[in-house]
């Protein structure tokens, strides 16, 4: 076993709301399987009588926090950030199908997947939920390297066989096939899972998207993801192309895409009705405010998304998003919620900030209890922050008198050189 004695941030797991000890003790060892896991978690004093002869990490001036979960992010779009369109459907046409049609290559692929976790790890993201391509090299590669790092990572092969360019299109009936197998291949092995993962509906046939509907009625413990309701163009040409669906997001409910652990990036422009049918199918949205920011696409309605009882957490969206750093995602979800006029309350207070992208992004995963805090029997995946990582921050989190205060100098002024250690499965 190892202890590390630091401030402790964690979540209580029914209500989210944050637990701080200023001079806390974490505990971490094997269980009964062998996985590290939290054994103990709390006030210093409290604990450390428990564990004779245990050596302790002295980090006392840093806090120790949940390591960060991103619910949706494109490893392969890693060289895309930054490049500017006029929106959505041009960004994907100009830049990130071009890219992406180069993952046929297992070398290339294999070197964007390791920048790519290194990047994850420099900010303190030890679970994400990725978009490979079409490619299925793409998605063998990332699931080598995330093995290899120990990681708790969940990928899939993009299907999309229509309205798309030669190089990221695929086959249909190819595509259930490769989608089948490497399900078999990888999900469930070590830390690992399976997405599957129409890129949005207008790029999918109807027999494609049905074939996903029947993998994911055969295999119930995978993931599905996509996007929807991101930009009104694109909303105009889903329901362009499916008519006879109730709305965009009925259209995946149409093909059985709409069920517990199905995660929909964006979730901007939906009725109240959609709301509802997330919240009563357990499907729940990756909130990604810096990529709806970078493309104007919209503001994420935290009211209405609370109002409809539907679950969701905090994304990166990279390379439509601008920063793998939670930070920067954090801050701009409190920006756009103020934007979109969204009461200062509990979806926007620091703590909840915090845990939408730890914490509440497993429970949406259907991982809570698993990875996203720090309570005992959680994996033991976590950061080591230094507060007084820039003169500026230093001397604000100095004057911090509540753990909000403190909590959100660190959203509002943190980045990558706040991240001192990630710790994954214990190492």
């Amino acid at each position: 076993m190892k202890a590390y004695r630091a401030s402790l941030l964690r979540f209580d797991e029914d209500s989210g709301a944050p637990q701080f000890d200023d001079d806390g003790l974490l505990v971490v060892g094997p269980d009964a399987q062998g996985r590290a896991v939290v054994r103990a978690a709390g006030a210093h004093g409290a604990l450390i009588d428990r564990f004779p002869g245990v050596a302790v990490h002295d980090l006392r001036g840093r806090l120790i926090a949940p390591g960060f979960i991103d619910m949706h992010v494109h490893y392969p779009q890693t060289d895309v950030i930054g490049a500017p369109a006029a929106g959505l459907l041009p960004w994907l046409e100009r830049y990130t199908f071009p890219h992406e049609s180069r993952f046929h290559d297992p070398v290339h692929a294999r070197e964007v997947a390791r920048f790519f976790f290194d990047e994850l790890a420099r900010n303190g993201v030890t679970t994400a939920l990725t978009f490979a391509t079409s490619h299925p090299v793409s998605v063998d590669a990332a699931f080598e390297e995330a093995r290899a790092r120990g990681l708790r990572f969940i990928t899939g092969k993009v299907l999309q066989d229509r309205h798309s360019p030669e190089g990221v299109r695929d086959d249909t009936e190819q595509s259930l096939l490769d989608t089948e197998a490497l399900i078999r291949r990888w999900h469930g092995v070590d830390r690992l899972g399976y997405a599957i993962t129409p890129r949005f509906a207008p790029t999918s046939t109807p027999a494609q998207l049905r074939g996903a509907g029947e993998l994911a009625a055969a295999h119930r413990e995978v993931w599905i993801q996509s996007h929807v309701a991101e930009n009104l163009d694109e909303v105009r040409w889903a329901m362009e192309l499916f008519p006879k669906s109730r709305s965009y997001l009925g259209v995946y409910e149409d093909f059985g895409l709409l069920r517990e652990r199905a995660v929909y990036a964006h979730c901007i422009h939906l009725s109240q009705a959609d709301r509802e049918r997330m919240a009563a199918t357990g499907a729940v949205a990756a909130v990604s405010p810096t990529s709806n920011l970078f493309l104007g696409s919209g503001f994420f309605d935290y009211r209405a998304a609370d109002a409809a009882g539907m679950g969701y957490g905090l994304a990166s969206d990279v390379g439509g998003g601008t920063s793998f750093s939670p930070f920067r995602t954090m801050l701009a979800a409190y920006t756009v919620g103020r934007e979109g006029q969204t009461k200062p309350g509990l979806s926007l207070a620091p703590g909840q900030l915090w845990w939408q992208h730890t914490a509440g992004a497993a429970r949406a995963l259907g991982l809570q209890g698993v990875v996203g805090n720090l309570q005992p029997g959680h994996e033991a995946d976590f950061v080591v922050l230094d507060p007084k990582a820039t003169p500026l921050l230093a001397r604000k989190t100095a004057q911090a008198d509540s753990l909000d205060e403190f909590l959100f100098a660190l959203i509002v002024l943190g980045d990558d050189r706040v991240v001192a250690r990630t710790v994954v499965n214990g190492r």
